[in-house]
């Protein structure tokens, strides 16, 4: 058997103190779910969506919008609508700050984005909730622009597309969130009194003051795959009940077998389902 000889640096003098090539941060994501490592730009284009084990990414609003609404065709209101502070509330740090940070990561105001788009041709008015924007927590300006929107939806006779991805209530705001649960589902009732058509999308998570409210009021409610859905959470519930949970407990297919939610729809069929059920109910 031969010897096969290596080189060494000694022998490559013209690559010693050549810097290396730096690896463009954030070209590569692992995957949460199945730890694959996955090329960004293809998660993207799948609709954040794994391409190995379709976990569903959560993704911000704008995002979904984009998803959703044919290209163009989605005009927003209410986008000036800033959170106050009536509480001059202090934690850790001041509410004002936290809104601060949070407006300057997003780009956006609060947590939700309303306006009118075509799904499929069907023009529809949307709310879209956005976690990553203090944890797409309910307050007095989330509250008002989604009840506006309801009321839009009313007022132009139009089907109502409500997307929910939200820790819960705002606590920071106290009193002034929790009355946003009881605004948005008298809304959502005189709506339903005109005969209007109401479509949840529920996706990981929906929790807390929003699904004890407008998320779970819909005419027909979807899910994403393996959401997070529930009031309290899993731990504290058994905590509470001193008992083990179901496999699945609070997941987007636990609620449907159990009736809660009618369909568990991939990302990728979300925009086309949305569409079929306008059409379904003649809006």
């Amino acid at each position: 058997m031969t010897n096969v000889p290596t080189r060494s640096w000694a022998d490559t003098p013209e690559l010693v103190g050549r810097p290396k090539k730096a690896i463009p941060e954030g070209l590569w994501i692992r995957c949460p779910e199945c730890a694959a490592i996955l090329f960004r730009r293809s998660v993207e284009n799948n609709l954040w969506v794994c391409p190995d084990c379709q976990y569903h990414f959560r993704i911000n609003a704008v995002q979904r919008v984009k998803q959703l609404c044919d290209p163009g065709s989605f005009e927003p209101f209410n986008e000036d609508m800033k959170p106050a502070d009536p509480l001059n509330f202090v934690d850790l740090k001041p509410y004002k700050d936290r809104i601060k940070a949070a407006q300057k990561s997003t780009g956006q105001n609060d947590g939700v984005h309303t306006g009118t788009g075509f799904i499929k041709g069907r023009k529809a008015v949307l709310a879209v909730m956005d976690f990553f924007f203090l944890g797409g927590s309910m307050g007095s300006v989330i509250g008002e622009k989604i009840t506006q929107a309801i009321e839009v939806a009313a007022d132009g006779d139009l089907p109502l597309v409500i997307v929910s991805a939200s820790g819960g209530a705002r606590m920071m705001e106290s009193g002034f969130s929790l009355m946003q649960m009881a605004k948005t589902s008298a809304a959502l009732a005189r709506f339903d009194d005109m005969g209007g058509l109401f479509i949840s999308v529920l996706t990981d998570p929906t929790t807390g003051g929003v699904t004890a409210s407008f998320a779970m009021l819909g005419d027909v409610i979807l899910a994403e795959p393996k959401a997070l859905i529930g009031f309290a959470g899993p731990r504290v519930i058994q905590q509470t009940i001193r008992q083990e949970l179901p496999e699945g407990f609070q997941r987007a297919e636990f609620l449907r077998d159990c009736g809660f939610v009618d369909r568990v729809v991939p990302r990728s069929d979300l925009r086309s389902e949305i569409g079929s059920i306008i059409d379904y109910a003649g809006k």
